[in-house]
């Protein structure tokens, strides 16, 4: 699992659909679509349920989501951390 990857589920779960994380993240639908479905092969659980309507959270995605959240701050945190520490 890669940040890309937490990201897309994130915006998916806030969002509700793929197409509209994809354009929000800048990537196409087919892109967010795949990180997830990466994810969820590494994870070995179904985070969404897709339908015509959009991509409904599952309960295990749900439980997962403060954490992910959680995670994507603290790697935030260390990008800075790092471009601020090679700055002369």
């Amino acid at each position: 699992m890669n940040q890309r990857e937490l990201e897309a589920f994130v915006r998916v779960a806030e969002l509700g659909r793929m197409d509209l994380a994809a354009r929000s993240l800048g990537y196409s639908q087919p892109a967010v679509s795949y990180q997830i479905k990466c994810l969820e092969q590494a994870l070995g659980v179904r985070l969404f349920e897709r339908n015509s309507a959009g991509a409904t959270i599952t309960r295990t995605g749900a439980l997962m989501l403060p954490s992910v959240k959680a995670v994507l701050v603290l790697m935030n945190g260390i990008k800075h951390t790092v471009s601020s520490s090679v700055r002369p």
